[in-house]
C-alpha cells in the first residue's frame, strides 16, 4: 500500500467517525448508479451562473409562478443567518417570489418537524457556496437530509454553487476544516444526492484540474467531476448535460490507467474511448455516468 492509499484510508476512517454521529439516513436502492432516480441535480462550479443555468433551474422548479425554493445558507457560516443575500441572488435571477431561506448549525433543529416544514413543500432546493464541511455538519443524516432527498423524489430540483456543488458528491472532496488546500480531509461524507462521485469546482480558475487524478486511480468505483466557474451539469437519472460557458472535466478510472490494465472496480465495467487522466465536455454535451461514455448525439456539430 502506498503512502498516498495508506494516508487516504486512515483520513477516510477517521472522518467516518465524524460524519456517522448521527444515525445514517435511508438511501433506497434505485437502478440509476449515479444520479436520482426521480427529480434533477444542477451542479454549479461557482462564479456566478449564467442566465441558461438560472433558466433550467426555474423550469425544472415548475416555473415562475408555481416554484417554492428554499436557500440553504449554512456553508456561508454563521453570519449568513442575518443575510439574505441568497434568498436576493435567487429571486432576482430567477424572477421567482416564492423564496425562503433556512439556516442552523445544531443539529437538534435539523432533525426537527418545524425546522424542514418549508422543505417538504419545497420544488427546489438552492445550496451557497462557502465551506462545504459545514453543511455536513449541519444537515449530515438528519430529517433535513431526508427531506432534501424527498424533494428530489417528488420530481423537484436540487442545486447549489462551489460549496454547495462539492456537497452534493457522495464523497466530499476538499472537505477539511483547516482549508480547501487539504483534499483528502476531516470530512469525507456529502450529501450524496449524485451516488459514487466526487465534485471539484472553480476547476480551470483555480488551477485545479490536476487534483483528483490520484484519487480517481484509487477509488475506481467513483466518478470525479471538476467544474469549471459559470459551468453546470444539469442531471437527471444516469445522464447529465453541460450548461454554460466554460468546461467540465471527467476523471474515470479507465480513462487514467494504461490500455494494459484498463477494467473498472469489478473487472467488466465499460470503458470510454478517451486516453489521459480527463478529459473536458462542453455546453450542451452529454455523458453517461453508468455507462461511462460521452452520448455520441452531443457531438454532432451545430
Amino acid at each position: 500500500m502506498n503512502t498516498f492509499t495508506r494516508s487516504f484510508f486512515i483520513l477516510f476512517l477517521l472522518a467516518g467517525i465524524k460524519s456517522f454521529g448521527q444515525t445514517p439516513i435511508t438511501i433506497h436502492e434505485t437502478p440509476t448508479r449515479h444520479g436520482p432516480e426521480k427529480g434533477s441535480l444542477i451542479i454549479i462550479g461557482g462564479g456566478g451562473a449564467t442566465p441558461e443555468i438560472w433558466n433550467k433551474f426555474v423550469e425544472l422548479a415548475g416555473g415562475k409562478e408555481k416554484a417554492k425554493i428554499v436557500v440553504i445558507t449554512a456553508a456561508a457560516g454563521d453570519s449568513a443567518a442575518y443575510k439574505t443575500d441568497g434568498v436576493e441572488l435567487v429571486k432576482r435571477e430567477t424572477g421567482i417570489k416564492n423564496v425562503t431561506m433556512l439556516h442552523t448549525n445544531n443539529l437538534t433543529e435539523a432533525n426537527s418537524e418545524k425546522f424542514i416544514a418549508p422543505i417538504k413543500a419545497a420544488t427546489g432546493i438552492y445550496f451557497v457556496g462557502g465551506r462545504q464541511w459545514r453543511i455536513a455538519d449541519s444537515y449530515l443524516n438528519t430529517l433535513t437530509h431526508k427531506a432534501f432527498q424527498e424533494v428530489l423524489e417528488r420530481g423537484g430540483v436540487i442545486s447549489g454553487t462551489s460549496a454547495g456543488a462539492s456537497i452534493q458528491g457522495s464523497f466530499l472532496w476538499r472537505g477539511d476544516t483547516k482549508g480547501a488546500h487539504i483534499l483528502v480531509g476531516d470530512h469525507t461524507q456529502g450529501l450524496g444526492f449524485l451516488k459514487n462521485s466526487a465534485i471539484d469546482q472553480h476547476l480551470l480558475r483555480r488551477n485545479r484540474q490536476f487534483d483528483l487524478i490520484e484519487f480517481i486511480r484509487q477509488s475506481p468505483e467513483i466518478i470525479g467531476i471538476g467544474l469549471d466557474e459559470a459551468t453546470a451539469i444539469v442531471v437527471q437519472k444516469d445522464v447529465f448535460e453541460v450548461v454554460g460557458r466554460s468546461y467540465v472535466a471527467v476523471y474515470d478510472y479507465n480513462t487514467i490507467i494504461s490500455p494494459k490494465e484498463r477494467k473498472f472496480s469489478d473487472g467488466n465495467g465499460p470503458e470510454t474511448n478517451y486516453q489521459g487522466p480527463f478529459f473536458f465536455l462542453k455546453q450542451g454535451q452529454k455523458y453517461d455516468l453508468k455507462e461511462r461514455k460521452v452520448i455520441a448525439e452531443s457531438l454532432k456539430k451545430e
